[in-house]
């Protein structure tokens, strides 16, 4: 891969593979204390992604998010893990939360809701 001039190539900037998928600088991180889950999790809006609406979970609870050790789990048409692992205590947690919030998830994906509010409309579990 060709460095950008100027810039970083993208495995450098651990974004490899990201992509039309996940371009990161679209994903919004919701913190623990925006949703009431012990961890952070992120959500797009579409974007070029060739796949339906789906939220990755941190797998470490707090307020960070390490791409490395993610899990991911679609909103429709039930939230169910997609890739990577969670315990069922958090991956029901995650459920929960995906089915309270899924109109404005699915509205956010589809570019119809703007990160404003998106804040006003999601509720915690």
């Amino acid at each position: 891969m060709t460095p950008e001039p100027g810039g970083l190539r993208e495995e450098q900037a651990g974004l490899e593979g990201a992509g039309a998928e996940d371009d990161l600088y679209e994903m919004t991180n919701i913190y623990p204390r925006t949703s009431g889950l012990p961890m952070t999790v992120w959500i797009s809006p579409r974007g070029r992604a060739r796949h339906d609406a789906r939220v990755k979970v941190c797998r470490v609870p707090g307020n960070r998010m390490i791409p490395e050790d993610t899990a991911v789990v679609s909103v429709r048409p039930e939230p169910a893990l997609l890739e990577g692992e969670l315990d069922a205590e958090a991956l029901r947690a995650v459920q929960a939360w995906i089915v309270l919030n899924r109109d404005v998830l699915i509205d956010y994906w589809n570019g119809e809701a703007d990160g404003i509010e998106l804040a006003q409309r999601l509720r915690r579990v």
